[in-house]
């Protein structure tokens, strides 16, 4: 069963990335970073909810199409109480998470078992509350993911949630590294989390930050591929991170060196768990302020209440949306899904879209650069019902405390 899995989430990955020739530099990268995604990759997601809240103006009459990744965005999109949630991941791990946290909303006794399980993270006894509360309400495939290593000389996967989750996966272990290689050069980034005041932060910043950027250790690294795969980022997506930095007359690694300012100091530490993930390395379980909405206890109960509102399926998007009805959806996440795609995949999906939305309906993706690709990729007849305002755009970019994407975009279809 496990096999089977993994085979599927090889296949539809492939499908997804590997869109050029085996024999070209990019088609050798697209495979190359195929079996490296082929993993848990993202143990939290990285788009703002509440930008994808406002921008979709989200209410109690969404119905709404996305993207797993971490699951933690779908649960933060229940927090409004939608009509129902239609979650697809390409990934088998993402599934699993997904899965493993709807489970936990509908059988942990209460909050802080929650709180404990999923904000902490880290505890011992995480792994007796699996036992006793959840490992008998998941499906096989989903319970044989958890209980089944990484590699041979792992512990199990479940086991992750006893000595720090988000350590964990391709990313929270990239960060690992990030820390890791600081410090060897001389720099703690972890003291930016320090900081009381914007002041404070902007000046942390520079003197344990900045200085990493600018060795010739992370220029070299910066401008490689492949040292990206480990932030999920295909080499599709690294060619137009590379355009805009060369259209800014910047080499790469001020681009993230200023994306990564932009996470430690444009927006306060109090409410950032972004930055509590990249640069403590955990979320703030003391005060409990710089939270997701998922894992504040408010929303608990209605989290609770309306878990099986979500419908999860290990398919690609346009796949899923196939299967869907006519004009049964108003709200449309699609993360940065579309910088993977070339321009027949885009055609697709946008059928589906046009065919699946509603009046008025609703898409918000990111971008690794700062240009929207569907002018440029998209037949005009595709778009053609469809609007998007620049300047709300730029205000959901600047507003996103994820700060890692070049653009945040919302389409809406005309009524």
């Amino acid at each position: 069963m496990q096999v089977a899995s993994e085979v599927k989430t090889k296949n539809l990955l492939d499908k997804a990335v590997n869109n050029t020739g085996i024999f070209s530099r990019k088609g050798l990268l697209d495979r190359l970073f195929t079996a490296w995604f082929d993993r848990l990759v993202y143990p939290q997601i990285w788009e703002d909810p509440l930008v994808d809240i406002d921008a979709l103006q989200l209410n109690e009459q969404s119905r709404i199409f996305t993207i797993s990744s971490g699951g933690c965005n779908v649960l933060n999109y229940l927090s409004v109480q939608p009509a129902s949630i239609t979650v697809v991941d390409l990934n088998e791990a993402h599934i699993a998470l997904i899965k493993l946290k709807l489970a936990a909303l509908e059988h942990f006794p209460d909050f802080e078992t929650f709180f404990d399980f999923f904000g902490r993270a880290d505890l011992p006894k995480n792994l007796d509350r699996y036992q006793a509360y959840l490992r008998s309400h998941l499906d096989e495939k989903t319970r044989q993911y958890w209980e089944s290593k990484e590699h041979p000389f792992s512990k199990k996967r479940i086991e992750f949630f006893t000595d720090g989750f988000y350590r964990h996966g391709l990313l929270g272990q990239f960060i690992g590294l990030i820390h890791w290689v600081s410090k060897r050069l001389g720099y703690d980034i972890s003291k930016v989390m320090q900081a009381r005041t914007k002041q404070e932060q902007e000046s942390l910043f520079e003197q344990h930050v900045a200085p990493v950027f600018d060795t010739r250790l992370l220029k070299f690294l910066c401008n490689r591929s492949v040292v990206m795969y480990s932030l999920g980022i295909p080499p599709a997506q690294f060619e137009e991170m590379s355009k805009d930095s060369k259209d800014k007359s910047q080499g790469m690694h001020e681009l993230l060196k200023e994306r990564a300012r932009r996470l430690a100091c444009d927006y306060p530490l109090t409410e950032n768990y972004f930055a509590w993930q990249a640069y403590g390395r955990e979320y703030d379980t003391h005060h409990r302020k710089a939270l997701p909405p998922y894992l504040q206890e408010q929303y608990f109960e209605i989290l609770k209440q309306d878990h099986n509102r979500v419908h999860v399926s290990h398919q690609s998007m346009t796949e899923r949306l196939k299967q869907m009805p006519a004009n049964s959806l108003n709200a449309y996440l699609f993360l940065d899904a579309q910088d993977w795609m070339n321009e027949d995949q885009l055609a697709e999906l946008w059928s589906e879209v046009n065919r699946t939305a509603m009046p008025n309906a609703r898409v918000v993706f990111r971008t690794a650069g700062c240009t929207s690709p569907l002018e440029e990729k998209l037949p005009a007849e595709l778009l053609a019902s469809w609007n998007t305002d620049q300047d709300n755009n730029r205000r959901w970019t600047l507003q996103d405390r994820s700060a890692i994407y070049g653009g945040v975009f919302m389409y809406q279809k005309r009524a």
